[in-house]
């Protein structure tokens, strides 16, 4: 990993902590599933995995450590890794499309950090049914904020686009 991509990825976990932080009053609205899945689909798998580690530590210094730390991490670990994968495919992608993957993301995190109840307490589906709003409103905002940072991002990541992503519709 070059120093320019370890200076985006610093940049990247910067923005992702901050706005974690400023949304930590929505329940379950952040903008870091979005900025992994970004991260992941210009920088590649092992930089959204590290993304995901370098978050969720350093927002949970800020926002409280404890036993789902590990969880969040391989909840964005996991969505960083496949946005990766999808990073690498070789045709151009619509931005619907990364919404929808955004959406199912918030939906993945949240049944990922679900299972991990059933090791502590042995009851899943109360566990998982009574979270589905939160879910519900992490993938909204992932949607929202794939909507608004994408192109933005994009813009800036010029040298990793390769145009391989289409942000608007040419119809």
């Amino acid at each position: 990993m070059n120093t320019y991509k370890l200076t985006l990825l610093a940049l990247l976990a910067a923005l992702a902590v901050v706005g974690r932080s400023v949304f930590a009053f929505l329940p379950s609205v952040q903008p870091v599933t979005s900025i992994i899945i970004i991260c992941g689909l210009f920088l590649g798998p092992m930089a959204a995995i590290l993304l995901a580690f370098l978050t969720t530590f350093l927002s949970n210094m800020l926002l409280g450590m404890g036993v789902w730390t590990i969880w969040q991490v391989v909840s964005w670990a996991i969505i960083g890794l496949l946005s990766g994968l999808i990073g690498k495919i070789p045709i151009k992608l619509p931005i619907w499309t990364i919404v929808i993957y955004a959406i199912f993301s918030g939906y993945l995190y949240g049944f990922i950090v679900s299972v991990t109840t059933y090791q502590i307490t042995g009851h899943f589906w109360p566990y998982y049914i009574a979270g589905l709003p939160f879910d519900t409103n992490h993938a909204i905002g992932n949607a929202v904020f794939i909507i608004l940072l994408f192109p933005i991002i994009s813009y800036y990541f010029k040298k990793y686009a390769d145009n391989r992503f289409v942000i608007q519709n040419t119809n």
